[in-house]
């Protein structure tokens, strides 16, 4: 078994658990971008990965903006693009609090960040500039839509989920662990296990970190220091009919921030 240690350098096996529903989010994200938004057609990704939902978003027409701190992700975005979709396209590198585009201020329709990634952002000061800075590049009427989960502090157990996928003849097994989160440091410990068999090769890639962690109040305060407001709120089914009631003890969830 050969051991490796950064998921985020194999964009093919990190799609193969988590590029499942790429239609269907897209799908989720114009209905919002209707009901809640300008209903436009420039869209932005922070962290935009390995580009499933650029591809698919310039694919129906939109213009769209993307960004990441890995390489290897975005190649692979690029690698993906048709000749027609990367006239829509623009792709660059740049870490989340950090990303700052001068001829987008004001004219961003819709902005997105769907599976937690808003939680490496590991220092309150961190996230608010970069909620800040997505604040700045949105129409008065834009959204951002930002999706992760909240934290339950009570929790004293490790919470463990698995996944399997398949690229080509190669299997893909993903265990994730996230442990007890530390309530005084604001984080939990995170593994990943991607194990990849198939014809010739047995890859063991574990990668480690530790996600910021987010009671209702405690992100509640940070929109509003970074000056922007709750207009609506989801979970991960992503069903419009379905937005997450007032006092939900669900703690996946998708909101729909507007500038204040």
């Amino acid at each position: 078994m050969e051991k490796r240690t950064d998921w985020y350098e194999h964009p093919e096996y990190y799609e193969a658990i988590f590029g499942t529903d790429t239609v269907r989010e897209v799908d989720f994200l114009q209905a919002l971008s209707e009901r809640h938004g300008t209903g436009g057609k420039l869209w932005l990704e922070p962290a935009c990965g390995a580009g499933r939902l650029v591809a698919e978003a310039a694919g129906r027409g939109h213009q769209v903006v993307g960004y990441d701190i890995s390489d290897a992700m975005l190649a692979h975005a690029r690698k993906r693009l048709t000749p027609a979709q990367r006239r829509r396209v623009r792709l660059s590198q740049s870490r989340m609090e950090a990303f700052a585009e001068p001829s987008l201020q004001g004219r961003v329709d819709l902005a997105h960040c769907l599976v937690s990634t808003f939680r490496y952002l590991d220092s309150e000061a961190a996230a608010r500039e970069h909620l800040i800075g997505t604040r700045k590049l949105l129409k008065p009427e834009g959204i951002y839509v930002l999706g992760f989960h909240l934290t339950d502090y009570a929790r004293t157990t490790p919470e463990h989920e698995r996944w399997v996928g398949h690229v080509g003849k190669d299997k893909v097994v993903c265990n994730t662990h996230e442990g007890v989160p530390e309530r005084r440091a604001r984080r939990s410990p995170m593994r990943n296990r991607l194990r990849v068999t198939g014809p010739g090769k047995d890859w063991l890639i574990e990668t480690t970190w530790f996600f910021r962690t987010y009671s209702a109040p405690q992100a509640s305060k940070l929109f509003r220091d970074a000056g922007l407001r709750v207009v609506a709120a989801y979970d991960f089914d992503y069903d419009l009919a379905s937005p997450v009631p007032r006092g939900s003890r669900r703690l996946d969830r998708v909101f729909v921030l507007k500038p204040a």
